[in-house]
């Protein structure tokens, strides 16, 4: 194993202060827990706190700020945070009118995000949850009964997160987030597994001439393994799936994010998103934005996912709302 790591023990906590140290008009740690909130919380307004298992990086401190999070809870590498982290993030992050969870669909995640919201709810605290769904792939996979949610999570980020900064209620935010929930499909490759430090050893093998395809953020399997397949290839087996489970019309509208695994140069990506215009442009649809970048990774994995956001005028009010964070600037 080659990282540049100290001790595989200490890899989030010596992780979570050099992002503070980086970026400290953004955020801050919360002295003894592995939560990062908003340097300056923005009183008044709904808050957004999200989270998980911590290898995905900028997932999902990089979107702390203005028009996107309020806070970020991460736990051990691929592993979801504990009930009382989370709680202690829902306390810092509360102005008084609500705070919404978001979280992506594993078991870990929701049992312990349920939990954290029991527990804050019991204090006092007005508390409502969203579960993102958008991996087409599988229906069911290891760390799931559903749908994994996987890079279109950052559209569920951006959207609820303006409408939280243009003061909707909490229940008018969750409704929201819903709305992108039910319009945004994602689907994966890898062409390389990845190596969990604390394991020291990669998560699963594939041949130098393998791909795998449908594969989740942590390494769970995909549909299938195949043989290593061009960037145009590629492209076409994750829009033509992410299609067949979405309708769409001509005239249509959409977003497009084109998420790096962590170990894909942005070359590569933008040679996909190549491809997925031309595909799109054949069927109609209107690309409304694109996003090409690592946003969901997966430690070093190589490879990439697609994500489609179907849009109406709402959505595009709030996709264009100013944000300022860490990994995710708009203005």
């Amino acid at each position: 194993m080659k990282k540049i790591i100290n001790n595989p023990e200490h890899v989030v906590d010596e992780m979570l202060d050099g992002i503070v140290s980086a970026h400290p008009e953004y955020i801050k740690r919360l002295e003894g827990f592995d939560v990062l909130v908003r340097a300056n919380l923005l009183g008044d307004k709904v808050a957004l706190v999200s989270g998980g298992g911590s290898g995905h990086e900028p997932s999902h401190a990089g979107f702390i700020g203005e028009g996107m999070l309020d806070g970020a809870v991460a736990g051990e590498v691929f592993t979801s945070p504990t009930p009382d982290q989370i709680f202690e993030a829902i306390k810092a992050v509360d102005q008084g009118q609500g705070v919404l969870l978001i979280i992506k669909n594993y078991t870990g995640d929701i049992m312990n995000f349920e939990m954290a919201g029991e527990m804050a709810a019991a204090n006092g605290i007005d508390i409502k949850q969203v579960v993102v769904n958008d991996d087409v792939a599988v229906e069911n996979s290891t760390y799931t009964t559903g749908r994994r949610g996987i890079a279109g999570t950052i559209f569920i980020h951006k959207i609820a997160g303006a409408a939280a900064e243009a003061g909707k209620s909490l229940d008018e935010v969750q409704s929201i987030a819903n709305k992108v929930i039910d319009n945004v499909r994602s689907m994966g490759m890898s062409l390389t597994p990845c190596t969990i430090p604390a394991a020291g050893k990669p998560g699963f093998e594939l041949e130098e001439d393998e791909m795998e395809v449908g594969l989740g953020i942590h390494g769970e399997p995909g549909t299938y393994k195949d043989e290593i397949k061009t960037a145009d290839e590629i492209a076409m087996i994750l829009v033509d799936k992410i299609l067949d489970d979405i309708e769409y019309k001509s005239g249509d509208k959409a977003a497009v994010l084109i998420n790096g695994l962590g170990g894909t140069p942005l070359m590569e990506l933008y040679i996909v998103n190549r491809k997925v215009k031309e595909l799109l442009d054949e069927k109609g649809i209107e690309i409304y934005k694109t996003i090409v970048g690592n946003f969901m990774t997966s430690l070093e994995m190589a490879g990439c996912s697609i994500s489609l956001l179907k849009l109406d005028d709402e959505l595009i009010g709030y996709l264009d709302a100013k944000a300022d964070t860490i990994a995710y600037k708009s203005l």
